[in-house]
């Protein structure tokens, strides 16, 4: 089991991510989003510069996507790619609505020198694929059941040469894996199980005997779908029950405000995506 006094380590990471100032709800493809609810872009921007100033006061890296008019959802800059060990797994998303997103990250990617393999199969990058690489000599989890197809998880598998965990998404309240299951380390995680078919909470079960448990309030506030460096956890503000969790397991809670691009279905997660060199 794990050990409260265990020392936790931070490791530097190097992330992504889009301003909202283009942020708005112009239409409905998650249940959390209400086109009749107004966002407050203004609002949405600080928020937004808060998390980006959390992330680099804890020494991390933020590279930043330049937004595009007519693209409200950039903000969420984890569903346009997936990448491990310097590769770039592309996204193909499932909405039209979201579809052009896609070739903004290709062109971030490519003027970066990373190697990009264009996709055939629909997936939303980190949306629906986790990396843990000391979790069983580093393992990819990755979601279907709403957005991302089944078959994007074999093409991941050959176009990143690492194991595949297939998980079914069975509550369209937790669309994308993020929203449902998280790293908190580079072998641990930890998930909402009622979001999983029965056999995948048999896998992760299996997996990750020592993961930290959510209930269901902390997923239904965001919790999470939150972004961890081994050791310090930023999370939504809201998602006080799996802070405390999280701190009675050794880690740091950052809690951040992010109410208004919540209105879009996505917390902080989604607003952020990871680059593995």
């Amino acid at each position: 089991m794990v050990t409260v006094n265990q020392q936790r380590v931070p490791r530097k990471r190097t992330y992504l991510m889009c301003s909202p100032e283009h942020f708005a709800v112009e239409y409905a493809i998650n249940p959390w989003m209400d086109v009749t609810a107004p966002v407050d872009a203004e609002l949405a921007v600080k928020q937004w510069d808060r998390l980006r100033e959390t992330l680099v006061g804890l020494g991390h890296e933020v590279h930043l996507l330049t937004p595009e008019r007519g693209l409200p959802d950039m903000v969420f800059a984890a569903n346009g790619a997936f990448v491990v060990d310097g590769t770039v797994y592309g996204a193909q998303f499932k909405h039209e609505q979201r579809a052009a997103e896609a070739a903004a990250h290709r062109a971030f990617y490519e003027s970066q020198g990373w190697r990009f393999i264009a996709p055939s199969e629909t997936n939303e990058g980190e949306g629906d694929f986790a990396y843990l690489p000391d979790a069983h000599g580093g393992l990819i989890l990755a979601g279907h059941g709403f957005r991302t197809e089944l078959p994007a998880h074999a093409e991941a598998q050959e176009a990143l040469g690492r194991p595949v965990v297939s998980l079914r998404l069975v509550d369209p309240r937790f669309y994308h894996l993020d929203v449902a299951l998280a790293s908190i380390d580079d072998e641990n995680i930890v998930y909402y199980p009622g979001a999983f078919s029965a056999a995948s909470q048999k896998v992760l079960a299996q997996l990750f005997p020592d993961a930290v448990i959510a209930d269901d309030e902390d997923a239904l506030a965001f919790g999470l779908n939150l972004v961890s460096d081994g050791a310090n956890v930023v999370l939504n503000s809201e998602a006080t029950r799996l802070a405390g969790k999280l701190k009675a397991a050794g880690y740091t809670p950052v809690p951040v405000e992010l109410a208004e691009v919540k209105k879009g279905g996505g917390s902080v997660k989604c607003c952020i995506a990871e680059l593995r060199h």
